[in-house]
């Protein structure tokens, strides 16, 4: 097949969209297939040199107040690059903004189109401006609506795209590095560094930005015996390095390194109400590590609460403190937790969950054929 993967963020960028459209990528190739990468601008123009792929990149501006974030501006190279790649389908990662101009072309080229839902834009209007759900969801209806198939990550989303009259939906999770992310790599040098004293290390791993509500582990560093471990990078970094003076802020961090800390803790904590999915939950469950997390959205859907972690309710930093100081108190518990966690997704991997994925685009190609007959 060849497959034109329209997505919305893309390495160097460090977030799930872009995570994601990469492993797809890769196991396209993997597998035979000739997949083509449409992604906004960045400003590293040597960020493509180890791409699985061949990358188009349109012009972007950097999100107001959130320079990390680069949003594609109008362009034609979407549509010409559609049809010079001669697609036989088109991935939309993400769909908003660049994604409706994959759309748009796929429809005009009478090419199927398979949208994957990742992020809760409605959430981040409520949490950024206060107003714009129904606008957000007008846009994803527009999207999704006109998609052959779309792919949402949890049974949460699912019912979110139901709720807002979004059909022809399936479910489809995201795979894990159980390779690379293993309970083998706790390091015992580096927890000496971090918790020179012994003290039990809880981690949060992910964007420092307002929806995330990092600040729910103020509760948290105040744990007798307890030390806070942040890894990442955002918007949000210097409010919460001051509202959270004693945790260890270790600033953004990948590949081995990234799995050698979330191997290292005790306990990982997630914080944000609105994960569509939360790959940072599944890696420190890959990792062998208990996790605390809100019972909302995609965690409801990873977490097996008092089997591989506990949840909480959304937005309550004494119920996230509850749960942190009943695993701080129970060893046995803990590791209990983590065994059981690494488990629970040593089957999914991006190689099974990549060839699900070529799975549903061949069903897609297929009812289109039996339409055109």
């Amino acid at each position: 097949m060849r497959v034109v993967i329209v997505t919305e963020s893309f390495p160097p960028d460090v977030n799930g969209v872009a995570h994601c459209a990469l492993q797809t990528a890769r196991h396209l190739v993997r597998r035979g297939h000739t997949p083509l990468v449409i992604a906004p601008a960045v400003a590293d123009q040597a960020a493509d040199a180890d791409a699985p792929c061949a990358v188009v990149r349109v012009p972007s501006l950097p999100l107001p107040g959130y320079p990390q974030v680069r949003v594609a501006l109008p362009s034609r190279r979407v549509a010409a690059a559609i049809a010079a790649h001669r697609a036989d389908l088109v991935h939309l990662a993400g769909p908003f903004v660049l994604g409706v101009r994959g759309m748009t072309a796929a429809a005009r080229l009478g090419l199927p189109a398979v949208a994957v839902y990742q992020t809760d834009l409605a959430g981040y209007a409520r949490t950024y401006v206060g107003t714009g759900e129904g606008t957000a969801w007008r846009r994803l209806r527009a999207v999704h609506g006109a998609a052959d198939r779309t792919l949402a990550p949890s049974s949460a989303a699912v019912r979110d795209l139901e709720a807002h009259g979004i059909g022809r939906i399936r479910l489809w999770g995201r795979g894990v590095d159980t390779v690379r992310f293993r309970p083998d790599l706790r390091d015992t040098a580096l927890r000496r560094e971090l918790a020179p004293d012994g003290e039990l290390l809880v981690g949060y791993v992910g964007r420092l930005a307002p929806e995330k509500r990092v600040d729910l582990l103020a509760g948290v560093r105040t744990l007798p015996g307890a030390r806070l471990v942040v890894v990442g990078d955002g918007p949000s970094g210097p409010a919460l390095r001051a509202a959270l003076p004693d945790a260890r802020f270790l600033g953004r961090r990948t590949g081995d390194d990234l799995a050698r800390i979330f191997a290292s803790l005790d306990v990982f904590a997630h914080t944000g109400p609105y994960e569509t999915f939360c790959q940072t939950v599944q890696e420190a469950m890959a990792s062998g590590v208990p996790v605390v997390a809100p019972a909302a959205g995609g965690p409801l859907d990873l977490v097996d609460h008092g089997r591989t972690g506990l949840l909480v309710p959304p937005g309550d930093p004494d119920a996230l403190r509850g749960a942190v100081a009943a695993l701080a108190a129970a060893p046995g518990t803990r590791a209990e937790y983590g065994r059981a966690g690494r488990a629970a997704v040593e089957g999914r991997t991006w190689e099974a969950l990549g060839d699900e994925l070529i799975g549903h685009y061949l069903e897609v190609l297929r009812e289109r054929t039996a339409v055109a007959a």
